[in-house]
């Protein structure tokens, strides 16, 4: 019997791009409605819930491609394709949006961490306070930015390939 071997290019390619397409559904959303600065649960739910359809279906794709077979091994490998083509997606979109869309989104974002810091610490003094948003801001250059959304994606991904890979494993026949 001949063993299908499933593009893993092709797979990766299809659902990466539409877990990409839908972290930039959700961002745009987040703009339009004026809640890019604040992440609700509702959007970070939806957001893990396009990354476990992606992962799954991207698996099932694969399985059903290799005649209903695939290994742990082949399964985590897919599903970091599948991570790593959405990432780089993310990751183009969140310096997009940081440089192009919203220039202002850092200024933004460091203002509202200094109303937090004060509404949780009142009591902070303007030092402590300049300290903190000079720390803040180092971690916002949209650069920077983007490659904490790579790393985000792909631990994520990851632990979502990995779980996914064991539950939906089939190994092949060995006789």
């Amino acid at each position: 019997m001949e063993t299908q071997t499933p593009s893993v290019k092709k797979i990766a390619m299809t659902y990466g791009v539409l877990w990409g397409l839908g972290t930039i559904i959700l961002g745009v959303i987040g703009y339009v409605t004026n809640n890019y600065l604040e992440r609700s649960w509702t959007t970070s739910l939806i957001g893990i819930a396009i990354m476990i359809a992606a992962i799954v279906f991207g698996l099932k794709a694969f399985k059903k491609d290799s005649g209903g077979y695939m290994s742990f091994g082949e399964g985590l490998k897919t599903g970091m394709a599948i991570t790593l083509i959405a990432a780089l997606i993310g990751a183009i979109w969140t310096y997009l949006f940081v440089t192009v869309i919203e220039p202002d989104f850092v200024t933004q974002l460091l203002e509202r961490t200094q109303e937090q810091m004060l509404e949780q610490n009142p009591d902070m003094t303007d030092e402590q306070i300049d300290v903190a948003i000079e720390m803040t801001e180092r971690f916002t250059q949209p650069w920077l930015m983007s490659t904490f959304s790579i790393i985000g994606s792909l631990f994520f991904g990851f632990i979502t390939s990995l779980i996914c890979s064991a539950v939906m494993k089939v190994n092949r026949p060995t006789h």
